[in-house]
């Protein structure tokens, strides 16, 4: 089995006033052939996994280059269209090849190309013809385009928010795309769009039992797959929306049905879907009024993973007017505030502004005498098993709250944010994180009470705020029935 597998990956926030270049690639995953670490990594679990497979089943792999940037603006044009073509010049070169396993995150969007990864599957379907099977790993918060559709025989989104199932569903779409090669099976996909944008976090239910239920259908009645893509409501493009993605062994009008169904009840369920918001001083309130344990509060609007600055200060600005110590933030994304803490060192106070850099929606900066904690070169953090990089990093003491400071800009994700930092969290009462969800499956077990808060930010809750101009109408909540 000769495959060809490569990975291009970024989550466009088309909102967002910071454009991806090529270094943005470069600070996060930027290898070529045969470099990619030996270990997965978000987007390119299906090389990992052809990988194993040339150990264990003797596949004769291809490795192409892999992309891969933080989420934030649109990136350059021509930084997308020479990632592309270095991709597609080594698949040229791979030529013939029996399969295709390619992982990418399916919201990149560049000027001028509103569907990035349907461009690069049109041109990959160019290349190796009709009857080499395609297979596709998505992130959940994808776009499911039309385009992409046709390009791929197979698409398998994530199941799990936070994404900590990247390699067994890799596994899973290198199991059917084999499968075809060999004729064992006549993998089709049905899309049904669901007419919405929502929040689809699987660490609370309704999303819970609903996961788990389309889990259990699979390997039965033909079903080879099913996918819910959530969409990425911070990317403008026309096609939006969260859509029910079902794949079946030849069984087309079926799988229609099917995902229609499915998508009718995660319609139904739509109110429930996402998690309770507070506000800023809600928030505070429950987290000072406990006496034992650890409150997790996440501060999504400011989230670095949905295209954010990550250097919002609104709770902490509210947390020091209140007086609340007993407490850790972070991370602040602020590369001058974290030189001049190494420049001061280790144990040392003195006056620092931080914070507030970005853009508008990032407040004020905070101007305070800190202590500097700890300092740590080259910090990363973990996530699934992979070591993410924060950069240099630097914990300091703002009246009685530890904060991160990072200068490489990510979401919160492991607790080790904190901990290689030499911050207790079981010491802290209240802990604020910048991150929507996947901060859960760290954070989660550690936490007594996790709250989620509608603070200002980049990434407002209410989409019904942002400025679209090719959102596709209907589509809730724009519209109340859709459906109509």
């Amino acid at each position: 089995m000769r495959c060809f597998t490569a990975s291009l990956g970024a989550e466009t926030n088309t909102f967002s006033p910071m454009l991806t270049s090529r270094d943005g690639y470069r600070e996060r995953l930027h290898v070529g052939p045969g470099e990619h670490p030996e270990r997965p990594t978000l987007y390119a679990a299906p090389l990992w996994v052809a990988r194993q497979r040339a150990k264990t089943k003797g596949w004769d792999v291809v490795e192409g280059s892999c992309f891969a940037a933080n989420p934030a603006g649109n990136t350059v044009r021509r930084d997308y269209e020479a990632m592309r073509d270095e991709i597609l010049a080594e698949l040229r070169a791979a030529m013939p090849v029996d399969i295709v396993l390619m992982g990418l995150h399916g919201a990149m969007v560049a000027d001028g190309y509103d569907d990035c990864e349907g461009d690069l599957l049109s041109r990959i379907r160019e290349i190796v013809g009709p009857k080499v099977p395609v297979g596709v790993e998505l992130d959940p918060h994808c776009h499911l385009t039309r385009q992409r559709v046709a390009a791929s025989d197979v698409i398998i989104c994530y199941k799990e928010f936070p994404h900590t199932d990247t390699v067994a569903r890799a596994e899973e779409l290198a199991d059917i795309i084999e499968a075809q090669a060999l004729g064992q099976v006549k993998p089709v996909m049905s899309v049904f769009d669901m007419r919405m944008l929502n929040g689809f976090p699987t660490s609370r239910q309704p999303m819970r039992g609903f996961v788990d239920k389309i889990m259990s259908m699979e390997g039965k009645d033909g079903i080879l797959s099913i996918s819910v893509a959530h969409g990425f409501g911070y990317g403008d493009v026309p096609e939006v929306g969260a859509k029910m993605l079902v794949v079946t062994d030849d069984r087309k009008e079926f799988g229609d049905a099917l995902a229609e169904k499915l998508g009718r009840e995660l319609w139904d369920l739509r109110d429930e879907l996402r998690p309770p918001a507070l506000s800023i001083d809600e928030a505070l309130d429950r987290g000072t009024a406990r006496n034992q344990g650890t409150v997790v509060v996440a501060d999504g609007a400011d989230n670095a993973g949905g295209g954010a600055g990550g250097d919002s200060t609104f709770i902490l600005r509210r947390m020091m007017e209140r007086g609340i110590t007993e407490a850790a933030l972070g991370p602040i994304w602020d590369p001058v505030a974290v030189r001049m803490c190494f420049n001061a060192g280790e144990g040392t106070s003195f006056q620092l502004r931080f914070g507030g850099k970005v853009a508008v929606t990032s407040g004020q900066p905070i101007d305070a005498r800190v202590t500097v904690l700890k300092l740590v070169r080259g910090m990363t953090q973990t996530f699934a098993g992979e070591l993410r990089s924060v950069g240099d990093a630097a914990a300091i003491d703002v009246d009685g709250i530890a904060v991160v400071l990072i200068s490489t800009r990510l979401q919160a994700l492991g607790t080790d944010l904190f901990t290689n930092l030499g911050i207790d969290l079981a010491q802290r009462r209240i802990v604020v994180v910048k991150s929507t969800n996947h901060f859960f499956a760290a954070f989660g077990p550690i936490a007594e009470e996790v709250l989620y808060t509608s603070a200002p930010g980049p990434l407002p809750r209410d989409l019904r705020t942002l400025p679209y101009k090719k959102l596709p109408r209907p589509i809730w909540p724009f519209d109340e029935n859709p459906w109509k």
